[in-house]
C-alpha cells in the first residue's frame, strides 16, 4: 500500500500555537476537532470570569485544571478547583468554570458547535 493511501494513524497539535475562538467559557484552541474519526478533541481553554452555564445533549467533557483556582458549577452545586483537579462531565449536566483558570477540556466525541446549549 502507498502512503497516499495509509490513513493516518496519529495526529500532532501544538494547543499554545492555535488560534483562540471564543466559548461560553472563554477561549478556546481546539485541536483535533476536525479529524475524520471525531472520536475526540482536546482544548486549552482560559476560563472567563462570566463564564455562562450550558450542557451537551451528546457529548461527554473531562476538564483537568492547570493553573488557578476557582469553583466549577455541575447542575448548581458548586465545588472548589484547583491545579491536577480533574472533572468528568456527562451529557446533560449544566455546567460552567469559576474563577481565573486554564483548563485541559477533552470533549467526547469531538467537539461539535451544534451540541452546544444554553437555557
Amino acid at each position: 500500500m502507498t502512503q497516499e493511501n495509509q490513513k493516518a494513524r496519529h495526529l500532532i497539535a501544538q494547543l499554545d500555537e492555535l488560534e483562540p475562538v471564543p466559548c461560553p467559557c472563554g477561549m478556546a484552541r481546539r485541536a483535533f476537532r476536525l479529524d475524520e474519526d471525531g472520536l475526540a478533541s482536546m482544548h486549552l481553554v482560559d476560563i472567563k470570569s462570566d463564564a455562562e452555564t450550558h450542557y451537551h445533549k451528546h457529548m461527554t467533557e473531562i476538564y483537568l485544571v492547570l493553573d488557578g483556582k476557582g469553583e466549577i458549577e455541575l447542575d448548581g452545586q458548586r465545588h472548589p478547583i484547583k491545579p491536577m483537579s480533574a472533572i468528568l462531565i456527562k451529557p446533560g449536566c449544566r455546567h460552567r468554570a469559576i474563577g481565573d483558570l486554564r483548563i485541559i477540556n477533552v470533549a467526547i466525541p469531538a467537539f461539535d458547535p451544534n451540541d452546544e446549549w444554553t437555557d
